[in-house]
């Protein structure tokens, strides 16, 4: 594909803001492109899906590290031989770098017969000009994949749910052969109450996976007040319950009798070592519900509903670099406006809403944790895109440390290296919105800083030796090459994870 380049256009200056701190702001970002999904790569750029196509662009960030000021390229798209244009669907970075795109809802915006496709790619930034991308069809006998949940497990295994089978099902990619072992109700995916369809994976530092149920289908366990949720154990491969979630979060709409719709918000798992639940609407005009999980006592307690008679029902969450999560709610499913707030707690500040995103609502909008700590809000089909730039910082405690010895000296340009320390994979996937799209950043990236110029050069990481979140003290270890366009001389290196940075170490760059 013919190479394209398109300088991006900062069109926005600080908002005058409230409730929180004069210090947030929204940038706003023209792509001349509709977007959808955005995914962090590990060479510092963000890979974002041109909105219901098979096209892909590259974000790069300017010598500053800026996004916002950053330079558009694209890069390549799906083969066209498959065929494939999903608009939700399941995505993850891989510990190699490569990023999985699988399955999908509307393939071509075409439903019913274009929806819930088994289809899917993975995507190799290395390859030479523009990347590649090659055909990873489903597993083997599934009919559906459609807007399936996904997670990267602690060990690095690529888990794809199937939104629609029953008994509900999963399966596990090798990344090196792109085959898959499909677990079932009988083999590594024993016990699970429901369907998978609606539901979302947090990953806990525990290492098991927490969802809350949707009672899909309607069925023997379907309960059309229930507040069940479940742990998953990759060592095991069994579904248990986690218990009462106290607050109903899926979308029964049982008190009004209006037909349910099985939607439910977003989980993130918090520096504190809770997971904040959104729930949806039970009824129009009734507002969301939320709830907190603490992992280490199994305890679920109410959290305070969503203001405004607000919800999310498919809608995006980011856990921001100040220990805050950004939530994106509307008045019920589909409907407009959407109102952003940032929850501290459980407590609710109203984030102003970046300039030409409303009329939306939360099913378009995704969120990005980026490199730099800022929140990247796209919305499908819209032809911008904004960076929220936070209040307040991260406590020191949250940061990723580098070990005294655990990385190079010197370094050179085109060579690789590993760096060890802890707390490189951060203490969160980042963000979250469901079954409908993945963006986890629980991943460590390197950047640079030439102390001459105090130009900053990100490195490509790959080779994780885990994609566990908050590993505390545990040592662990990533590789990175140092890129092409590397400013020599003395320099500071950091390791960064969810947008927190270590602090510095010293290192030469060398040709």
């Amino acid at each position: 594909m013919r190479r394209q380049t398109l300088r991006s256009l900062l069109f926005l200056s600080s908002l005058a803001l409230c409730s929180i701190a004069s210090a947030q702001t929204w940038y706003a970002v023209n792509t001349q492109f509709p977007v959808g999904i955005a995914l962090q790569l590990t060479d510092g750029s963000i890979l974002i899906q041109q909105f219901d196509t098979s096209h892909w662009w590259k974000l790069t960030p300017n010598n500053e590290a800026n996004y916002a000021q950053g330079t558009f390229t694209q890069v390549a798209s799906f083969p066209a031989s498959l065929k494939y244009a999903p608009l939700y669907f399941a995505s993850a970075v891989l510990p190699d770098g490569r990023v999985i795109v699988e399955g999908g809802e509307f393939n071509y915006g075409v439903s019913p017969t274009g929806s819930d496709t088994t289809k899917g790619a993975i995507f190799d930034p290395t390859v030479a000009p523009n990347g590649k991308w090659t055909a990873v069809p489903g597993p083997k006998g599934w009919t559906t994949i459609g807007d399936a949940s996904s997670v990267v497990l602690p060990d690095g295994t690529f888990m794809l749910a199937n939104c629609c089978a029953l008994p509900p099902q999963a399966a596990l990619l090798d990344a090196k052969t792109l085959t898959w072992t499909v677990l079932t109700s009988t083999k590594g995916y024993i016990g699970k109450a429901d369907g998978n369809d609606e539901e979302g994976w947090t990953l806990l530092p525990n290492g098991k996976v927490l969802t809350i149920d949707t009672y899909w289908p309607a069925s023997d366990y379907y309960n059309p007040t229930g507040k069940n949720s479940e742990i998953y154990d990759p060592s095991t491969g069994t579904w248990t319950s986690a218990g009462n979630t106290v607050e109903q979060l899926w979308d029964s709409r049982a008190a009004c009798g209006e037909a349910t719709s099985n939607e439910i918000g977003p989980a993130i798992l918090r520096p504190d070592g809770t997971v904040f639940a959104t729930g949806a609407n039970s009824c129009p005009g009734t507002a969301g519900h939320t709830a907190v999980y603490n992992y280490l006592t199994g305890v679920w307690t109410a959290g305070n509903d969503i203001p405004g008679g607000n919800d999310i029902a498919d809608g995006p969450a980011a856990l921001v670099t100040n220990g805050h999560v950004l939530i994106d709610t509307n008045p019920g499913y589909g409907n407009n406006p959407s109102t952003i707030y940032s929850v501290n707690g459980t407590g609710y500040n109203t984030i102003p809403q970046p300039v030409g995103l409303n009329p939306s609502n939360t099913e378009g909008a995704r969120f990005l944790l980026t490199a730099e700590g800022t929140i990247l809000l796209t919305h499908l089909g819209s032809n911008n895109m904004w960076f929220f730039h936070p209040a307040g910082t991260y406590e020191a405690a949250w940061q990723p440390h580098i070990c005294a010895g655990c990385y190079p000296a010197t370094g050179s340009i085109g060579s690789t290296y590993t760096v060890s320390g802890t707390q490189f994979n951060g203490l969160s996937q980042g963000a979250a919105f469901g079954d409908d799209a993945q963006s986890a950043t629980n991943y460590p990236l390197v950047l640079i800083t030439n102390n001459a110029t105090g130009h900053k050069h990100f490195a490509r990481t790959h080779s994780f030796s885990t994609m566990a979140v908050a590993t505390g003290n545990k040592m662990v270890s990533c590789k990175f090459e140092i890129l092409p366009g590397t400013e020599t001389g003395d320099s500071t290196m950091v390791v960064i994870a969810n947008g927190i940075p270590s602090d510095p170490v010293g290192i030469i760059i060398e040709q």
